[in-house]
């Protein structure tokens, strides 16, 4: 087979095959002509062919005859139809049917080319995103989680090592950076994924709420409890209990949980039975928990329970190697959600997308490609569909991966600009604490502070109290 495809070509008239055969071996294709639908079918039979030209009128099977045939056989069959102008009609019938465009008699050679070079790149696109799919199915058996870097890849590989243990694991990262998706795929990978994997949102519940959701309550246990009611530790009896940002959890609520740690039992608020259960614990944070036990508002011995193995997730802006293949990975997802067909984005689309430092990580560069596939009408992502924030950043890289300049040479601007990812970075070290951004700066907190508001820095999302994965 020819290294660029094999296309079968699909008309009664010889003149046109001769065309068609001529100008696409002259290309470099692998060329197999038909001069009937009866002699085509026969041929899909017992072969597979990289791309069809097919013809709407011909005599015996017409063209929509064939491609309904054509595609019984081979779904994913790649079909581009001939059509004369009078016939166009039937051409967007035959592309509601599965075909993949059409083009007009007489065409132009190079318009034809380039539909058959889009087609097929987009047949390669599929076959990659499936493959793809498929390895990350085999190799980690969660195919939510994208990542080709060494850091991912070593990530994944402490999933499938920790996954069938007992052990309680404490993962670490920025928000939008996947916490909960890598928890679930260790509870997916475990020999409880049968039984139910329960999340607690630590940080939107204040402490007493919270303790009658993770403990239960009987009746009468306080005002309003109008009956028993199980916690979320019954609920997730042999399987696994995810806390999202455990360092949200105040003191108190802090002590009984490790009770149940260490116990593996606890009783229901305003009850006096002991309650047993078999549950795995896997905690996240995006905070660093041994500031907060030097705060006195973390307790040691609980850290020491859930820090038995820890999972570091890195932040986008350190695996942008990984990018492209999200971008591929949420591209197909949103389009497939959306009913519409698109193949990828520009190659300047992705050089902004590459070049930018995604402070919300992961999270954010989702929300970017689901929007850009709302918006997009084309099968192309083009920086029109980009959010204004991403079309005024800066390109060119420098220093660090970090801090960006372009073209721009007004002093003041740059000058500007520099500042403000230099502020944005400290802030993002210090976990928001601009006590801490200042010291680092070399700089007064007050100054600091008087900065951020002239440059517009909203400080607030790198606050360590933001509870998000």
């Amino acid at each position: 087979m020819s290294p660029k495809g094999s296309i079968h070509i699909i008309d009664d008239e010889p003149v046109i095959q001769d065309v068609l055969s001529q100008l696409l071996t002259s290309e470099g294709y692998e060329v197999e002509i038909s001069s009937s639908g009866e002699e085509a079918l026969e041929k899909h039979a017992t072969q597979s062919f990289d791309l069809i030209l097919l013809d709407l009128l011909m005599p015996g099977l017409d063209g929509i005859e064939v491609l309904k045939a054509i595609k019984k056989i081979d779904p994913q069959a790649l079909i581009i139809i001939i059509t004369a102008y009078a016939s166009v009609e039937s051409a967007i019938a035959a592309m509601k049917l599965g075909a993949f465009d059409y083009i007009q008699k007489p065409f132009k050679h190079d318009e034809l080319i380039l539909v058959i070079r889009r087609a097929l790149e987009h047949k390669h696109l599929q076959e990659e995103n499936i493959r793809l799919r498929d390895e990350l199915d085999r190799k980690f058996g969660f195919a939510n989680i994208i990542g080709r870097s060494k850091v991912m890849q070593n990530i994944f590989e402490m999933i499938k090592i920790t996954a069938p243990t007992r052990s309680t694991i404490l993962i670490q990262g920025e928000s939008g950076t996947g916490k909960e998706l890598v928890a679930r795929a260790i509870h997916q990978q475990s020999d409880r994924a049968k039984y139910p994997f329960v999340v607690v949102n630590s940080g939107s519940l204040p402490p007493d709420l919270l303790e009658s959701h993770l403990f239960g309550h009987v009746k009468g246990a306080f005002t309003g409890a109008i009956s028993h009611k199980p916690g979320l530790f019954e609920a997730a009896d042999k399987g696994t209990i995810f806390f999202d940002e455990i360092s949200t959890i105040s003191l108190e609520t802090q002590a009984k949980l490790l009770r149940v740690m260490q116990d593996k039992e606890f009783m229901r608020l305003g009850g006096t039975k002991t309650i047993k259960v078999d549950v795995r614990i896997i905690a996240a944070t995006n905070t660093d928990l041994e500031e907060l036990i030097a705060q006195k508002v973390f307790r040691k011995d609980l850290f020491y329970r859930l820090n038995v193995i820890k999972i570091e997730l890195p932040p986008l802006r350190k695996r942008k190697e990984d990018i492209p293949l999200l971008v591929r990975h949420f591209v197909e997802k949103y389009s497939r959600e959306n009913n519409k067909e698109i193949e990828g984005v520009s190659e300047d689309v992705l050089e902004i997308l590459e070049n930018y430092d995604w402070p919300g990580n992961v999270r954010e560069l989702e929300n970017v490609i689901e929007r850009a596939v709302v918006l997009t009408k084309s099968k192309i992502i083009t920086r029109n569909a980009l959010p204004s924030y991403l079309l005024g950043y800066p390109r060119q890289a420098v220093a660090n991966d970090t801090i960006f300049i372009n073209e721009d040479l007004n002093l003041k601007r740059q000058t500007q600009e520099f500042q403000k990812r230099l502020i944005i970075m400290a802030l993002r070290q210090a976990k928001g604490i601009q006590k801490k951004a200042a010291e680092a700066l070399g700089l007064k907190p007050s100054t600091l502070n008087e900065m951020i508001k002239r440059l517009g820095i909203e400080a607030h999302r790198f606050d360590k109290k933001i509870s998000s994965i």
